[in-house]
């Protein structure tokens, strides 16, 4: 599954990171996401992340 980083980061506006991946997902959900962005977000490590570049990476498995 690969998500649109444009999309992505379109679901993730008002972010304030450092975010953890329940920030992410919190956020996406109030934006409107789809399930494939939701489901992607839902898939990241539980960890802290410390710029948008860093959470489309992480979807991408960069």
């Amino acid at each position: 599954m690969t998500v649109n980083p444009i999309e992505l980061q379109k679901h993730l506006g008002g972010v304030d990171y450092p975010a953890s991946r329940d920030d992410l997902v919190s956020a996406a959900e109030k934006n409107g996401a789809g399930d494939e962005v939701l489901d992607a977000l839902k898939g990241l490590p539980e960890q802290d992340f410390d710029a948008p570049t860093a959470v489309t990476q992480a979807v991408s498995g960069e």
